[in-house]
């Protein structure tokens, strides 16, 4: 008989509590939030508005602390280390993608993508080189050298998508991708994010309202009042 061994998790959260304080007042968002992302798979969070959806994907992309829970990147727990290694973390192992795309209007194409690169402390020559060969993944290279904000808004989306994969990395968190695209844009969209997490064998981690986008990722997490249901 054949033994099948599970892969071991990309991310995985544990136990995670946050609040917000507003003067004496706590208000608890997460309540003890698990949870596994892998590489190969897309992972949507699902759940209403104020459940704490994009508050856990912050934690994740440690981009805020947790009260309480560990947080684990490639095996290590990485919930409270310090701000430069919290730092060097996102410029290489996380991408994010958001609702809104966040590109520098004043910019060409493959600047805005080049950004992340550049931050890393890789050269502009080497950044642009990097930057046209994700642009050309997401094909979108034709448009390098136009401004961004003379872009539709589905292929400001993909550049955004480029930007979050310039410097390689294992994970990709998004935030509704396609919470301001039409139905067409919107599963371009998804696609091109499934097929970066099956054929690049990243970790996908999807926040979204679209129940049809949700029930087509390789695994969907309901939140409710800062639970898993």
């Amino acid at each position: 008989m054949s033994i099948q061994y599970r892969k071991k998790a990309l991310l995985e959260a544990k136990n995670l509590h946050h609040s917000f304080v507003e003067g004496e007042t706590i208000t608890k968002v997460l309540k003890g939030v698990s949870l596994e992302i892998r590489a190969g798979e897309t992972t949507a969070i699902s759940g209403p508005s104020g459940c704490g959806k994009s508050t856990l994907l912050y934690l994740l992309g440690l981009l805020d602390r947790p009260d309480t829970g560990e947080i684990f990147l490639h095996g290590k727990e990485v919930s409270q280390t310090d701000d430069s290694t919290r730092t060097n973390l996102r410029n290489h192992s996380i991408g994010f993608v958001f609702q809104f795309h966040f590109l520098i209007k004043e910019l060409s194409v493959i600047e805005n993508v080049a950004l992340p690169i550049r931050k890393a402390g890789i050269s502009k020559e080497i950044a642009k080189s990097r930057a046209l060969t994700a642009l050309t993944r997401l094909g979108m290279e034709s448009k390098a050298n136009r401004f961004a904000n003379k872009l539709s808004g589905g292929e400001q989306q993909r550049v955004a998508i480029a930007r979050a994969i310039a410097n390689s990395p294992s994970l990709i968190l998004a935030d509704e991708p396609t919470g301001n695209l039409d139905s067409a844009n919107s599963e371009n969209v998804f696609t091109l994010l499934d097929n970066l997490a099956r054929q690049e064998n990243l970790g996908v981690l999807l926040v979204t309202h679209n129940p049809e986008l949700a029930q087509r990722c390789s695994k969907k997490i309901n939140i409710r009042d800062g639970l898993i249901i």
